[in-house]
């Protein structure tokens, strides 16, 4: 009996100390077998992660686990820490050509592939699961912040496969580009920063298009500021195809969360609140 009693004790304690909360848009508490209903009803779930938070890799693995056994083969993975001219090299992995160590030497891996991303992809290879790189190449996205979205008409006709086809319409209304058109006051950039911003956008979510199909549930990766208030990639889908039923999960963190802050409110469907006090990865 004392056991039992300390065994309770030890939940009681574990569940006040939990290191994250989720809410609805709104700011409601939920649970994560609501998050996971609304995922399952969706075409397309864009995950939205802070890079360095281990509590939101830990959920993306538990989501992809728990969508594949409802989906299985319907499911598709895709991410932005893959750029489009990865994606032989991806192909060869999954499909056993090359080893780990190659791909590595050959993909433009992520510091933490490692920790972060690579079980996702050895989920994909282990059931065999189409795995997408969804992002433009860095280098194009770099050359549109020199020289504007102009200047990519300048690159060769071969480049052109690996980001969104031209013209690329951006709506510099959008909170999220103003907001970043802000947060780069002083470094240089000007709109240059939002266009380039809106390339990735745009050419993630042509890559998303381009791969999924009626029926399927696309799971996407992306840094949160790309999918945040339904805006970035989630305003090129929509442009495309307004009726797809897209679910965005987001990940914020507060010193408390008890309560969701105003600032988050309305950035995801779901908003994963984590505690800042919570060991970053790097």
């Amino acid at each position: 009996m004392r056991a039992f009693l300390f065994v309770i004790g030890i939940a009681i304690v574990w569940a006040q100390k939990s290191p994250y909360q989720l809410f609805n848009s709104e700011g409601k508490p939920i649970t994560y077998e609501q998050m996971l209903q609304q995922a399952l009803q969706s075409d397309i779930v864009l995950f939205g992660e802070l890079h360095n938070n281990p509590i939101a890799h830990w959920f993306q693995r538990v989501l992809t686990q728990d969508l594949y056994d409802h989906k299985k083969v319907q499911l598709i993975l895709g991410a932005e820490m893959f750029e489009r001219d990865d994606q032989l090299i991806i192909d060869e992995y999954l499909q056993g050509f090359i080893t780990e160590r190659q791909f590595c030497q050959e993909a433009k891996c992520w510091n933490n592939f490692e920790t972060d991303y690579k079980p996702l992809l050895d989920f994909a290879k282990r059931h065999q699961l189409r795995f997408i790189a969804t992002n433009v190449p860095r280098r194009y996205a770099q050359w549109v912040f020199k020289k504007g979205i102009e200047g990519l008409k300048q690159l060769p006709k071969e480049a052109h496969r690996y980001f969104v086809r031209l013209p690329l319409e951006v709506d510099t209304t959008l909170q999220s580009y103003r907001a970043m058109l802000t947060m780069g006051a002083g470094h240089g950039g000007s709109w240059k920063i939002v266009y380039a911003q809106a390339l990735k956008d745009a050419t993630m979510a042509e890559s998303i298009l381009k791969h999924w199909k009626k029926g399927m549930l696309f799971l996407h990766f992306n840094g949160a500021y790309h999918s945040n208030y339904h805006e970035g990639i989630v305003y090129y889908l929509k442009k495309q195809k307004p009726k797809l039923k897209i679910f965005v999960i987001a990940t914020v963190e507060q010193d408390q969360i008890n309560a969701l802050e105003k600032e988050h409110l309305e950035k995801g469907d779901v908003i994963i609140c984590v505690d800042s006090r919570f060991p970053k990865s790097y």
